[in-house]
């Protein structure tokens, strides 16, 4: 074995030997949210505006912000939508099946950032309002997971695999997407519909099957 192998050797042994073993995926739970540009922010807020920070979330850098919009549909709206920070390059609006029928529109099942002819909504702020097309799916559940992540559970960017939900009503669910990046922490994506479903208990964890 050469010096350059068995270097290689001792790192993958040692990312194996930093991960869990047994404790399984944290679930995280997606209520309803909205990301912002700069100029939408500057449209629903006032020119200027910047964010403020209520709480981290699991994904490094990302937070919900204390401020909120409505958003509305042809049958209805919600008032007190969380915008997330920090402002992205593309608007896009989050919402579970049963918010879709309740509003009225009826956007596609999505990754983040696919949102080529998916739904239009119309956004209220304090200091204005706007129309954003192109901008409302049902997000698809997925898996985000850094490098070592991936080395560990055996998966690559882009994978889809089966995942045990935990709670009084467990089900198994299909077709959940692997996303690798080298900023994400590991954590189970999905939205109240779907935690609902099961009866999925705070704090749960999942595991992958395979």
């Amino acid at each position: 074995m050469t010096d350059h192998q068995e270097f290689t050797v001792k790192k993958i042994l040692s990312i194996l030997e930093d991960q869990p073993t047994g404790t399984g995926i944290p679930l995280g739970v997606s209520n309803r949210h909205i990301h912002l540009t700069g100029e939408s922010m500057e449209i629903l807020f006032g020119k200027g505006y910047e964010l403020t920070k209520a709480k981290d979330l699991g994904q490094p850098g990302q937070y919900a912000a204390k401020e909120t919009v409505c958003i509305a549909g042809r049958k209805g709206s919600f008032s007190s939508v969380r915008v997330l920070g920090p402002v992205r390059k593309q608007n896009q609006v989050e919402i579970s099946r049963t918010d879709a029928f309740s509003l009225g529109v009826n956007p596609p099942v999505r990754l983040s950032g696919d949102l080529s002819g998916t739904a239009d909504i119309c956004v209220i702020g304090p200091k204005g309002m706007m129309v954003m097309k192109e901008s409302v799916i049902v997000a698809k559940p997925h898996i985000h997971m850094s490098p070592a992540d991936a080395l560990y559970y055996h998966v690559n960017d882009g994978d889809t695999v089966s995942v045990e939900i935990p709670g009084e009503r467990s089900y198994t669910m299909y077709g959940v997407v692997i996303r690798v990046t080298g900023q994400s922490a590991l954590e189970f994506h999905i939205d109240t519909d779907e935690a609902n479903a099961a009866g999925a208990p705070s704090g749960a964890t999942v595991q992958i099957i395979k």
